[in-house]
């Protein structure tokens, strides 16, 4: 017992330590502890301890947490590795109410929880909270009852534009009113936004802390949002917000859109615009992503600095371990969801294979509903995309059911066969499927036929007649890159003269200023407007041909024509690539002639196209009225039995091709031990280089990841000169793990303090993972959180040892040096299956190589 308290007091000491608090001996017996920011440890503090630390007969607190004036702040109950932190629950309630403490953290050294007297139950962290939050959050008196009774009208936003907006002329006079609300972009509630607010006071008068909204993509969530945030900010029951998004640009529309609503009342910042100034602002946006790197999240943010947290795409950016981001912090959450739960109509739940995405999908939905508290299926408020087409909200789409001979047999049971030879040299069959397309099987008669269609059928915009604006998804950035290429050579025949290779661009990672894109195509402004009429601003660039940029969270109301040239089998991202087209849109806002707007008269967005060259509609759904489908002629490359184009089956299973190669240039090289010696300045050395970059430099000041991990490796990896490569940069840096580009260039411009070990990265996947189980079965096997520890990092980082469980050749363990049978049985049984499943999941092996 004594070796387990004596561990438990070790690592609760650690993450005090680690937290900023120091501590000193306060002279009043063995459990007697009080610690207090900015003082020393001294080791007659941890001497007091002793080994049996909880055995207090007369009642000592375990440690006593004081602020700079000697005032008591926080209460830590430690129980021994072998207890539950919960069973001294009680017992620190006492204690703190006859210190005036408001806070309880409750510990064992492995399982942590924090605990407001006056805000409900113990939550999980897995970071103490520093002395500095805990003062801020002290002054925070939060009040339920006034966000409860807070009234909630249609104006709630528009109040706080302009809080006179009632008494002026413009407003007061019915014909002026509509060019008035213009004018000054005020932004009115609907009857539904207005209801989803109310659902919250409704669950928090209940007692609810967690929220979901279902709502429909166009539907306005954010401003909704805006609504929710002003809710808790204005009645005092959120001192400062975090907003998560999945995706850049997200991050820049989302603060857009909080500035221009709220902008009067709180400051809103993007994190990575404002990291030294972020305390100054009510409200902070960022992506999960650029927290979750290297755990920046525990470094950067205490577990009590945010009050409420909103996740946008909440299916999305609480995915796996990214739950860990928003379970760090404690207070108030949000998820805001386009998918809803019973989308898969098709899929069988009774019958699950691990295989089909719609599995993944249903589990990711699951766990969303089950996050928010929501595990009987009813998020807090739901508004469909029925309910919006109802209401005169919401359109819904016009489907083109376009399938080639190609894409036919593609999606065929027994897939597109094409005869090949055999090492022996004869014949066989090798079968292609739709997953195949744009990776292993490549068509280009199938892509210019898929183009053709798509233009010949495409919606044209009212006003000018011009090819209706458009987005194209695409299988990955080369494919889109072709398809770029294609629509340009077809629209110059079509329309000759009025474009210059700008009819269709390309909107990938890999493109400078992509996101900028996005924005201009919005605008009306991407590469140019008014192509086809002088007064009429609409934007040169008519299609965007993108792979994943613009699938979530994109406005853009004017698009007429969506296509999907690539299978999709996520239903979250079929019902938002389905949701870029269903806003509806007013074209004249866009001509600037008054005498020509009379003659046109009102053009409104009735419909949009919805292009589907691989049965996605067909797959996702049960039955599907389709309002359009065309018997496209086969392809004249190859009549599908792999004859055509003179094209073979390479060894790997690709098409490749067949023509003669040769090599130019092989050298090998014996590293000496002078490469020893020159590796402990090589690091050093690629620094420099690095930072003298200003190009790289750019890529990774705008956080534009994907191309500084590009550009290092095509201008600065395997070079002569000094020939650096990833392996020599680890060894260089003294690490225990592979290390990635994107870490590298973090470390080389200050982002993070250094290389995390390996060790020291499984306790992190590990903390993920106690954050994303449900907090009964932690506290049920609380005494057991060791076993499961260890089990996770031999699990993580022995491939032997995952071939023996998956295998389940268990009777092995019984002579396995580094994972035993009698540790396997140390695990609760419930576990040993459950903690395999999210390894495999959510946990990047590669990392621990």
């Amino acid at each position: 017992m004594a070796a387990k308290e004596a561990k438990a007091r070790i690592k609760i000491n650690k993450l005090l330590e680690e937290s900023g608090w120091r501590f000193f001996d306060y002279a009043s017996g063995k459990a007697n502890i009080v610690l207090e920011p900015k003082v020393k440890l001294t080791k007659a503090a941890i001497d007091a301890l002793g080994e049996n630390f909880e055995q207090t007969g007369n009642g000592f607190i375990d440690f006593l947490l004081l602020d700079e004036a000697g005032f008591p702040l926080v209460v830590l109950e430690a129980k021994s590795e072998d207890k539950n932190p919960l069973v001294g629950k009680e017992q620190a309630r006492k204690y703190a109410k006859s210190q005036n403490c408001r806070f309880v953290v409750l510990s064992n050294g492995n399982l942590n929880y924090f605990w407001d007297l006056e805000q409900g139950n113990p939550h999980i962290i897995t970071r103490f909270p520093t002395p500095d939050s805990i003062k801020g959050y002290h002054r925070f008196q939060p009040n339920p009852q006034r966000l409860i009774t807070e009234p909630v009208g249609k104006d709630y936003i528009a109040l706080t534009q302009m809080p006179t907006y009632s008494a002026e002329a413009g407003w007061n006079n019915p014909a002026e009113r509509d060019a008035f609300i213009q004018k000054n972009r005020l932004r009115f509630l609907r009857g539904y936004q207005k209801r989803a607010v109310q659902a919250i006071q409704d669950a928090v008068a209940e007692g609810s802390s967690r929220f979901l909204f279902e709502m429909a993509t166009g539907t306005g969530k954010t401003l909704t949002a805006a609504a929710v945030i002003k809710l808790f900010l204005r009645t005092g029951n959120a001192r400062r917000v975090l907003f998560l998004v999945d995706r850049l640009e997200l991050e820049d529309q989302a603060n857009k859109a909080f500035i221009a609503q709220l902008k009067n009342d709180y400051t809103s910042v993007i994190y990575k615009e404002r990291r030294d100034e972020w305390r100054k602002a009510e409200i902070v946006v960022t992506t999960v992503q650029s927290l979750l790197f290297n755990d920046k999240y525990k470094r950067l943010f205490s577990p009590t600095d945010f009050d409420l947290v909103i996740s946008d795409e909440a299916h999305r950016s609480i995915g796996g371990n990214a739950r860990a981001v928003f379970e760090y912090f404690v207070g108030y959450k949000l998820g805001l969801t386009a998918t809803p739960r019973d989308y898969l109509k098709k899929y069988d739940a009774t019958k699950p294979s691990t295989r089909d995405p719609r599995e993944t999908e249903r589990r990711l939905l699951l766990d969303t509903y089950r996050t928010f508290g929501c595990e009987s299926g009813q998020p807090t408020f739901r508004y469909s995309l029925l309910d919006g087409v109802r209401d005169g909200f919401l359109i819904n789409p016009v489907v083109v059911d376009a399938r080639t001979g190609i894409t036919t047999q593609l999606l065929s049971d027994k897939g597109y066969a094409v005869a090949s030879s055999n090492e022996n040299g004869g014949n066989e069959d090798e079968n292609f499927f739709q997953k195949d397309f744009e990776k292993k099987f490549f068509s280009e008669a199938t892509n210019r036929l898929f183009c053709q269609i798509f233009l010949a059928n495409g919606l044209r915009d009212p006003i000018s007649h011009e090819y209706g604006k458009a987005i194209v998804f695409a299988v990955s950035q080369n494919h889109a890159a072709k398809l770029t290429q294609i629509l340009n050579e077809q629209a110059d025949t079509l329309w000759p003269g009025r474009y210059q290779s700008d009819f269709a661009v390309q909107v990938t990672s890999q493109i400078s200023d992509a996101q900028q894109y996005t924005i201009n195509f919005t605008n009306n402004n991407l590469l140019g407007s008014a192509n086809f009429l002088d007064a009429y601003k609409t934007s040169k660039a008519r299609v965007c041909v993108t792979v994943g940029m613009m699938t979530t969270g994109y406005d853009c109301p004017d698009i007429l024509n969506l296509a999907l040239m690539r299978p999709v089998f996520s239903p979250s991202d079929f019902v938002q690539i389905k949701g870029r087209g269903t806003r509806k849109h007013g074209f004249l806002e866009q001509l600037f002639d008054k005498q020509l707007k009379e003659q046109i008269g009102k053009q409104e967005k009735s419909q949009f196209k919805f292009f589907d060259f691989f049965a996605n509609c067909e797959y996702f759904e049960e039955k599907f009225n389709y309002d359009e489908v065309l018997k496209l002629p086969r392809p004249s490359a190859g009549d599908g039995n792999g004859e055509g184009g003179g094209t073979t089956i390479g060894p790997t299973g690709e098409y490749i091709h067949g023509g003669p190669d040769n090599i130019q240039h092989v050298k090998e090289e014996a590293v000496g031990p002078q490469g020893m010696k020159i590796d402990r300045m090589f690091f050093e050395t690629f620094e420099k280089t690095v930072k003298a970059d200003d190009t790289l430099k750019s890529f990774v000041d705008k956080e534009q990841w994907d191309n500084a991990v590009e550009y290092v490796a095509a201008n600065l990896l395997n070079k002569p000169a000094e020939f650096y490569t990833l392996d020599k940069l680890r060894r260089a840096a003294g690490v225990d793990r592979r290390l990635t580009l994107r870490e590298i260039l973090e470390k080389v411009f200050g982002l993070i303090p250094g290389f995390k070990s390996k060790d020291e990265l499984l306790e992190d996947e590990f903390q993920k993972f106690l954050l994303d189980q449900p907090e009964d079965d932690l506290a049920k096997h609380a005494d057991a959180i060791v076993a499961l520890k260890y089990f996770f990092k031999a699990y993580a980082t022995d491939g032997s040892l995952r071939d023996i469980i998956e295998k389940r050749r268990l009777t092995e363990l019984n002579v396995n040096p580094a994972f035993s049978m009698a540790d396997f049985k140390a695990v609760p049984k419930e576990w040993r299956d459950r903690l395999p499943e999210y390894v495999k999941d959510y946990v990047s092996l590669n990392q621990f190589m």
